[in-house]
């Protein structure tokens, strides 16, 4: 394999790489021991043909496309060793040669690491933010827990009111029509979630069971059904059933039940503290923004678009994986919010512009200052990652491999010089 390497204007750069004829022979044999089960050949028995006759059957390329994928990722990265260059993007590739018998010559455009030319960084001005809890906050988050741990009981003798859970069933009219999806039986519904248009809910509230009610609503005019944006709708309502939220009191045994302590001014202490500790974390975080963003402010770089672009491809694909965790794919996601993937990433690209310029002005202030990740850092950086996920520390050593472990030296590094903004602040 050849590799050459063009640098370009804005922190690009432009690898060729060429694979020899043998490397794609290779892959092409690789790709026929992986097919050759599907494949029919007359006088053989499936999977019995050898690959010359294939080929003579079906063309030399048919296994080509194939092999050029299974080829060209490895070359890639292999040319990316070779080149010596610090690339910080996917790659943008071009094939410039794909015939049979012939090596395959590919271009692959690349960011590179911009050079970072740092300004004022130390003894930055940011305006502290005062932290302190009320009452009231204290109060609100007992109510919450007092929420949690509500239980619901069916109610008799008495209308719809606000914050009641009720089955409902209902039918929709436009225009004196019903229209698809406006009917629905036994559903379950809380009234003032807001869950359904206008002021649905609120219409429901004093109804009895077994009333059936009529609703006056108006879809919204960027309603995803467009046949019924912006159209006003008539729904016939019967409420089913009544059931109320009943919270327990709050009192001792409330507080030994949901917490560690035996009384209630101790729990109420104890939620005082914490919700303390949640604001002096969020306000400290709110202040490493700040100066990082000053110390980015003061300083000089080129950003390529492509860097950009890659990292914000990377912050959907975390989101993805985010929506999994809750059981939902993309897919549904983008049907639920009729946003695209590439809505998506021109919504993310000023945030992945941010987020790539906090780190490398981060990462300079740590070259400057001779910031370093010790052995004792990164060990402890391993234990907490041990007790996060659940392992023994030599099934974390042994799961780990180079790069992961070069990315914690780097975040190490990165705090360090957060520490350093923060040490230094006025």
């Amino acid at each position: 394999m050849s590799v050459t390497v063009e640098r370009l204007e804005h922190n690009l750069a432009k690898l060729t790489v060429e694979i020899p004829v043998e490397e794609i022979e290779a892959s092409i044999a690789n790709v026929y021991q992986k097919e050759k089960n599907r494949i029919q050949v007359p006088g053989f028995r499936k999977g019995k043909a050898p690959l010359k006759m294939v080929e003579k059957l079906y063309g030399k390329g048919i296994f080509l496309e194939d092999a050029i994928n299974d080829a060209v990722p490895g070359a890639y990265e292999a040319a990316c060793k070779e080149s010596g260059l610090d690339i910080m993007s996917e790659p943008e590739i071009e094939y410039t040669q794909v015939e049979v018998e012939k090596p395959v010559v590919f271009k692959a455009t690349v960011a590179v690491r911009p050079e970072v030319k740092l300004g004022q960084y130390k003894e930055l001005e940011v305006e502290s933010q005062e932290v302190a809890v009320t009452d009231e906050e204290v109060e609100a988050a007992l109510k919450q827990e007092q929420e949690k741990n509500s239980t619901t009981v069916p109610v008799e003798g008495r209308p719809v009111m606000d914050g009641d859970m009720i089955e409902l069933d209902f039918e929709g009219f436009v225009d004196g029509e019903p229209f698809p999806g406006g009917k629905g039986t036994d559903f379950p519904l809380t009234i003032g979630s807001h869950s359904f248009i206008d002021t649905f809910e609120e219409q429901l509230i004093g109804a009895a069971v077994g009333e059936e009610k009529e609703v006056h609503v108006t879809f919204p005019a960027d309603y995803n059904e467009k046949s019924l944006a912006g159209k006003p709708a008539v729904f016939k309502a019967t409420v089913k059933a009544i059931k109320a939220k009943e919270l327990p009191e709050l009192n001792d045994e409330f507080a030994s039940e949901v917490s560690d302590f035996e009384t209630l001014e101790e729990y109420r202490a104890d939620v005082r503290k914490k919700l303390l500790e949640r604001k002096e974390s969020a306000a400290k975080a709110a202040k490493e923004d700040a100066l990082v963003e000053k110390a980015v402010g003061n300083a000089e770089m080129d950003i390529p678009d492509l860097m950009i672009n890659s990292q914000a491809r990377t912050m959907v694909q975390d989101f993805a994986q985010r929506l999994a965790y809750q059981g939902l794919s993309m897919e549904q996601y983008m049907q639920y919010t009729g946003q695209t993937t590439e809505t998506m990433l021109e919504q993310n690209k000023a945030a992945a512009k941010k987020r790539i310029e906090s780190r490398l002005v981060l990462e300079a202030i740590a070259d400057a200052e001779a910031l370093e990740a010790a052995d004792t850092d990164v060990e402890e950086e391993l234990v907490k990652m041990a007790v996060q996920y659940g392992l023994k520390m030599e099934q974390l050593k042994e799961n780990m491999d180079e790069e992961q472990m070069k990315d914690i030296r780097l975040n190490i590094r990165a705090q360090k010089a957060l520490d350093l903004l923060m040490q230094t602040a006025k």
